[in-house]
């Protein structure tokens, strides 16, 4: 794909000419504000919840400004009822996944910019492929493309400004820099407009609710660890939701919906459950963005980079809990008490929830 479009690369750059800065000064309804927005983050679940507040930010700072979302169709329900998002556009990711997806995506994505050419486009993937809708997506002549400093495969080779990130900050962090290059203050709190999810028939609020698989390596319970638990914090119930190729034993106090819920649904499982209980995942990151109830624990990845972004949720990590403010700039993880290192995972688990998340 790159040997076959380098020649047209080199074209393009060469006459290439320098497009207008939006910012500050461009704020509402100025002369050189942008009409049309595109914002370029098809996946994953995580990352396109951890986006979320830079998209509010945005569309605030440019509020007459259509803006356009470019995403995965699995992960479409997240924007569902988005006061930021004006219209949703469906990537047809499963199209160009076979043989000859070169030669179906290219036509598809200059059809793309064609019927979506924007003033200023957003690239929050930092891809090859979402380099490339960028540039068909861009305004000839007046139209900018922003993307991160650290994008992959060359992504970067079609961005008009980059904006610069450090390798050991937050997803969000990364984000919010991206809006921050264009002179949008980051004001906080930060906002995360998620749907309120569809009903699961017969739950009633209140129950502990346990993630404990990932697509991730190495990342997931073992089904002893989710027995463990769930005997544990018994005879408080507990819904065990998600996705996962094996089946978790029936136990008197859990209600299994593994492989039985739409995203949607995960959604209001969520709001409705007393404690949440996460290995570091997508739903994790909902999770986070939706209470502080929460505990992620992480196996091997690194809480801050990819732990819950909300100091007031827990985190597990090397036998340690933590709350999340300590791995947030400017904190600094301490050694468990002599006591607290005694307890396995499921027991503090436990005595996390019967404290009301106090620790």
């Amino acid at each position: 794909m790159r040997s076959s479009l380098s020649g047209w690369l080199i074209a393009w750059r060469s006459g290439s000419r320098p497009p207008p800065s939006y910012g500050v000064n461009s704020h509402a309804s100025g002369r050189n504000s942008p009409r049309e927005l595109l914002v370029i983050k098809p996946s994953s679940l995580g990352d396109v919840v951890h986006t979320l507040p830079a998209v509010a930010l945005l569309k605030r700072h440019f509020p007459a400004a259509r803006l356009r979302w470019l995403v995965n169709p699995e992960w479409e329900p997240l924007l569902e009822g988005n006061p930021h998002v004006d219209e949703v556009i469906v990537f047809p990711r499963a199209e160009f996944r076979r043989f000859g997806a070169v030669t179906r995506f290219l036509p598809w994505a200059r059809r793309f910019g064609q019927e979506h050419e924007s003033d200023l486009v957003l690239d929050f993937q930092g891809l090859l492929r979402s380099g490339l809708l960028a540039r068909f997506a861009r305004r000839t002549g007046s139209g900018r493309i922003v993307g991160l400093s650290d994008a992959r495969e060359g992504a970067g080779f079609f961005y008009d400004q980059q904006a610069d990130v450090r390798a050991q900050a937050h997803a969000v962090d990364r984000y919010l820099a991206l809006v921050h290059s264009l002179g949008i203050p980051i004001s906080r709190p930060l906002e995360w407009p998620l749907p309120k999810g569809s009903a699961v028939p017969g739950l009633d609020p209140g129950f502990i609710l346990l993630h404990p698989f990932s697509r991730g390596n190495d990342k997931s319970l073992s089904i002893g660890d989710v027995v463990s638990i769930c005997h544990e914090l018994a005879p408080l119930q507990v819904v065990i939701a998600g996705r996962a190729q094996t089946d978790v034993p029936t136990l008197a106090n859990t209600i299994g919906l593994l492989n039985r819920t739409s995203l949607s649904q995960l959604i209001w499982l969520i709001r409705q459950a007393r404690f949440v209980v996460s290995v570091d995942s997508g739903p994790m990151h909902i999770a986070a963005a939706i209470t502080h109830q929460l505990l992620s624990i992480h196996t091997w990845s690194d809480p801050r980079k990819v732990g819950p972004y909300n100091p007031r949720a827990w985190v597990w990590k090397s036998g340690a809990l933590q709350p999340m403010s300590a791995y947030l700039p400017g904190g600094h993880p301490a050694p468990p008490s002599s006591e607290d290192a005694r307890l396995t995972l499921a027991q503090t688990i436990a005595k996390l929830v019967t404290n009301d998340g106090q620790g």
